[in-house]
């Protein structure tokens, strides 16, 4: 077998995460995204407490959008969480 081209690299994995400051925004931008981009599927909210931090005010919230597909545009994603002062993480 012949691999001279290197690994094929996924870099989609089927799944974005966008990151939102606070529980309000992750539900703005989860009810943003049936509206304006059409995702079918519920997106997850997840709460995610910073490292070493026991206070709920420090928690982020991260909204999951699952796309085995690759159907939602990654441009219009990041915008989306920008308008929120949140980013969509990267691998």
């Amino acid at each position: 077998m012949n691999n001279s081209h290197g690994p094929v690299h996924d870099t989609h994995h089927g799944r974005h995460v966008l990151v939102l400051p606070d529980r309000d925004a992750a539900e703005e931008v989860a009810e943003a995204l049936t509206e304006r981009l059409g995702v079918a599927e519920e997106p997850q909210l997840v709460r995610d407490a910073l490292a070493g931090e026991d206070d709920a005010e420090d928690a982020q919230w991260l909204v999951v959008i699952e796309d085995p597909d690759a159907a939602y545009d990654a441009a219009r994603l990041d915008a989306l969480a920008a308008e929120y002062e949140g980013w969509r993480e990267t691998e």
